[in-house]
């Protein structure tokens, strides 16, 4: 079973940086793609950012030019630059990572708070 372990989760100034981290424990897995979602209470979980296999990256309209998201294959990581942090940015992230036909995973969560 794949298990997804994220990092990086802090309070911030708008205005301000962070950097979250993904690792999945099984490196032997091929991820189609890997990403990152969003959640504040009373609201749907909606996608961030995702990366393919073949690098190809999109992002939700609130945060392009903002955030920058990354991915390591061989180490089956994805990372999330946040920049420009606004406090409409609040909210608890996951990983998601992505083998087609065979399953989905998602972390635990890593909370993120941007307030002045």
């Amino acid at each position: 079973q794949v298990q997804l372990v994220e990092s990086g989760g802090a309070s911030a100034q708008p205005g301000g940086s962070l950097r979250l981290s993904c690792v999945a424990s099984a490196g032997i897995f091929h991820f189609d793609s890997m990403g990152w979602y969003r959640q504040t209470p009373g609201k749907q979980r909606e996608l961030v950012a995702s990366v393919t296999s073949a690098d190809i990256t999109t992002y939700a309209d609130p945060v392009k030019g903002r955030f920058t998201i990354s991915r390591d294959i061989a180490k089956n990581a994805v990372y999330l630059q946040m920049n420009s942090l606004e406090p409409e940015d609040t909210a608890v992230y996951f990983c998601r990572a992505d083998r087609v036909g065979v399953g989905t995973y998602w972390g635990k969560g890593t909370p993120v708070t941007v307030s002045s």
